[in-house]
């Protein structure tokens, strides 16, 4: 099922904020790579103002963890501040997990390891892989191609030159071209100050073991596609979303940033995703 965003409030939700079934509900909300909590700013607002509850997850290396991209050399250490997180949460606790482009990685190694404490995870302009990079084609599928805009990264070699590159992050005077076109001025020049390098190295060798068998299919998944997107591009989104297909996919106008370019749009789309995730598994 595919739902395009409309300029509305999803039912339920008024100015004064949530009410019925939304309210108290846990929102955990994953960056991308070299973001951190700070991406979701407007979202966060928009949530803990109409009652939700709310955390943003700094991942290793990001945001405020003063760790050097460089010295992160698995996913598991990459990931390791959400798998704690999701480690301390009680067991009778359930969240929605909400990843963001590589973000998607990590809640996806997430539902694999606590399916039980996962109500829903909502994929955005994600890489949505069930067990990581495992083929050529997940790496098509889910690692950008920026390659047209010729020289975008800065690497760090923390393994030395003559080793892949640990780290990347996108060149500032490419960064509003390619990740925030539709998104406004003053967030691109916000982000342009708190990007940070990411572990590029860790995230090429994110690959998830079925520990469990199907227990992890059993966590309901919705996709939320961007039309615009420059990083991961809609042919790569609809690839994996035909691979692996989640319960319904949801559209939006946006660039790979809809938390800054279509943030009330975002926010609508993530209540009505939380409202209808209990009849999602007969949607699909």
């Amino acid at each position: 099922m595919i739902v395009k965003a409309e300029k509305t409030m999803p039912e339920g939700v008024g100015e004064e904020g949530a009410i019925g079934v939304g309210l108290k509900q846990h929102f955990v909300l994953v960056h991308g790579v070299g973001g951190g909590s700070w991406c979701w700013y407007k979202i966060r607002c928009l949530m803990e103002n109409s009652g939700y509850k709310v955390s943003c997850i700094d991942l290793k290396s990001a945001g405020i963890d003063q760790s050097d991209a460089d010295s992160v050399l698995s996913f598991d250490d990459y990931n390791k501040p959400l798998i704690d997180f999701m480690s301390a949460l009680p067991e009778d606790e359930q969240v929605i997990l909400v990843g963001h482009s590589a973000g998607g990685l990590s809640i996806t190694q997430a539902c694999h390891k606590f399916s039980n404490k996962i109500r829903l995870a909502v994929y955005v302009a994600a890489t949505m892989l069930k067990l990581g990079f495992l083929t050529d084609q997940d790496h098509k599928d889910g690692v950008p191609d920026l390659s047209e805009y010729g020289d975008v990264y800065e690497l760090g070699f923390g393994l030395g030159h003559d080793n892949p590159p640990t780290s990347a992050v996108v060149k500032k005077e490419f960064q509003r071209k390619i990740i925030y076109h539709l998104s406004p001025h003053e967030d691109s020049t916000l982000a342009a100050m708190l990007l940070r390098p990411g572990p590029l190295l860790a995230l090429m060798n994110a690959r998830f073991r079925e520990d469990g068998g199907e227990v992890m299919e059993k966590v309901p998944r919705v996709y939320i596609r961007t039309r615009h997107d420059k990083v991961v591009k809609p042919e790569q989104q609809e690839a994996m979303i035909k691979k692996w297909p989640p319960s319904t996919v949801y559209e939006l106008d946006s660039d790979h940033s809809p938390f800054f370019s279509s943030p009330f749009l975002l926010f609508g789309l993530l209540l009505k995703a939380a409202a209808l995730d209990v009849g999602l598994s007969a949607t699909g």
